[in-house]
């Protein structure tokens, strides 16, 4: 990525980009500048590692082993243990509204009646300097409580009274932030990300008793949450702070981690305060982790709902280890965006999303995620019906005995022609919005990221790798062809539409036919179109 940079500054060993606004200077100050530095010296050479450990485990995957338990830490899984004590601000998760940092979206979504707000540098933002930068800014203000936006149309937003607890989601172990360099290496985004918010806001959340608190992504392993652990505790000595007063709630979001759940909570036990089920990265991951493997192909996106074997197996699951280890099991994402108006599709909307509320909270989850603001109130009616405790986590799920077939089950359903080109036309949209800067987008009432835009691409790289044994269920072939023909149809449409991304729409699609044609599956879309943000 050609990022212009300024003099390597031999003092403290950091390149920044040359052209920093004056607000931004605000947030990477020279005390801030010094902890990014310490952070790349003494952490980095372990994210290395781990990436590495992640792609030698995925070779011997994709030569025919399947993921299992692991056998060194059965200890951890039968020996007796809890997580520390969780804070009173967290007892209460029953609603929690997720969305990117960007300044309207974070008034509005403190404002939405949510018990919390996951602030999110990773899946829903793009990571723009810009957008990163001022993200930090923006949620600066949020918890000085001084926050305002005022729109072109003369509409003022600021806080209201009583907010949601925040909680922030740095970038994933895999992505760099490659707008700043230590030592001539691009530095984690992961670090960044925390560093930067801890930085500026860790001692002010602590004083109030709101943390800071942390969701983790991506995680695959024991090993990288105890990188986490290690990160934090260096970051609170920093600071000045307590040990233990960060709080992490981990989102388990890929199959490798589903096996180590327990080891996880473990690695974290003195901050941990909880897992969540992060459904559409899961689904990712599995395709993903098991790419190799014909019998593992799955069906229509829109067909892999929650009550499939594997997805239930892993959900049921999360809710048992949670409550055994004094945990919180957070349930996943309703993406479906409200439609306007008296239209009997909004109805099947909310009626999908009640459905899987009720599921959750039924199944013992202590709370639930939104991304719209006005599904706040549809979720809250279903758990406050269903729990009228704070949380569940005195209720035990007693015979949960998940096993690693469970956690693998291959999913019944059909590969259509319809959902062949929406994977197309979902995959594209988004990629073509994030070059733009835009890390989430409405498409067709529903709100894509990506994880969802991964869940996309990689069936498409699936059905086609694997199309000697599949057909359409109308027993057309899945073919090469059959794909470019769907993606030039939905790259002239967008182009010539007024979407988000219609500018870069002939750059998504020359990335995403490379990333589908492809011998090898990608790890992650973000990585190879990073490069062509700014």
């Amino acid at each position: 990525m050609a990022v212009p940079m300024e003099r390597l500054n031999e003092e403290t060993g950091i390149e920044l980009p040359d052209d920093l606004q004056p607000g931004h200077q605000a947030i990477l100050t020279g005390p801030a500048q010094t902890l990014l530095v310490d952070l790349h010296r003494r952490f980095e050479p372990r994210r290395q590692a781990l990436l590495a450990g992640r792609a030698q485990l995925q070779a011997r995957w994709d030569a025919g082993e399947l993921p299992d338990f692991r056998a060194d830490t059965r200890a951890v899984r039968e020996t007796g243990w809890t997580v520390a004590p969780i804070p009173a601000a967290l007892q209460d998760r029953r609603v929690e509204i997720t969305g990117p940092v960007d300044r309207k979206m974070v008034i509005n979504a403190l404002n939405s009646g949510a018990n919390v707000f996951m602030a999110d540098f990773e899946d829903s933002t793009a990571p723009v300097w810009n957008n990163l930068l001022d993200g930090q800014m923006n949620l600066r203000d949020a918890v000085a409580g001084t926050i305002t936006f005022r729109s072109d149309d003369g509409r003022e937003y600021r806080l209201n009274g009583a907010t949601a607890v925040l909680m922030v989601r740095p970038r994933g172990w895999h992505l760099p932030e490659n707008h700043v360099r230590v030592d001539g290496e691009p530095m984690s985004g992961a670090l960044f990300d925390l560093a930067l918010f801890a930085f500026h806001n860790a001692r002010a959340l602590a004083a109030k008793n709101l943390g800071p608190f942390f969701y983790l992504p991506k995680l695959q392993s024991m090993e990288e949450a105890a990188l986490w652990n290690d990160v934090m505790d260096y970051v609170e000595r920093a600071l000045g702070v307590a040990i233990g007063t960060f709080k992490a709630t981990v989102l388990i979001e890929t199959l490798p981690a589903a096996f180590q759940m327990e080891e996880i909570l473990h690695a974290l036990r003195r901050r941990a305060v909880g897992l969540n089920c992060g459904r559409w990265d899961y689904i990712f991951s599995w395709l993903k982790t098991l790419r190799a493997h014909a019998g593992h192909v799955l069906p229509d996106r829109g067909q892999v709902a929650m009550t499939v074997p594997f997805l239930r197996n892993y959900s049921q699951y999360l809710v048992e280890v949670c409550h055994r280890r004094g945990a919180f099991a957070m349930g996943g994402m309703a993406a479906q965006i409200p439609i306007r108006g008296d239209d009997p599709a909004n109805d099947a909307a909310l009626a999908k999303v009640r459905a899987d509320k009720l599921r959750e909270v039924t199944d013992g989850h202590d709370g639930t995620w939104v991304a719209h603001p006005a599904l706040v109130p549809v979720a809250r009616e279903v758990f406050d019906a269903h729990m009228p405790t704070p949380n569940q986590v005195h209720v035990a799920r007693e015979g949960v005995q998940i096993t690693r077939d469970a956690l693998l089950a291959p999913c019944g359903g059909t590969i259509t022609q319809a959902g062949f080109d929406n994977n197309v036309e979902v995959a594209l949209r988004y990629v073509a919005a994030w070059l733009e800067g835009q890390g989430c987008v409405p498409i067709h009432h529903l709100m894509e990221d990506a994880a969802t835009a991964e869940i996309a691409r990689t069936q498409l790289w699936q059905w086609l790798h694997h199309e000697d044994a599949l057909t359409f269920d109308d027993g057309a072939p899945i073919t090469l062809a059959r794909f470019e023909q769907s993606l030039a149809a939905h790259t002239h449409a967008l182009a010539t539409s007024t979407y988000p991304g219609a500018a870069k729409a002939e750059a998504a699609a020359r990335l995403l036919g490379e990333l589908v044609r492809a011998d090898t599956l990608a790890d992650f879309l973000t990585l190879p179109a990073y490069p062509q943000l700014h």
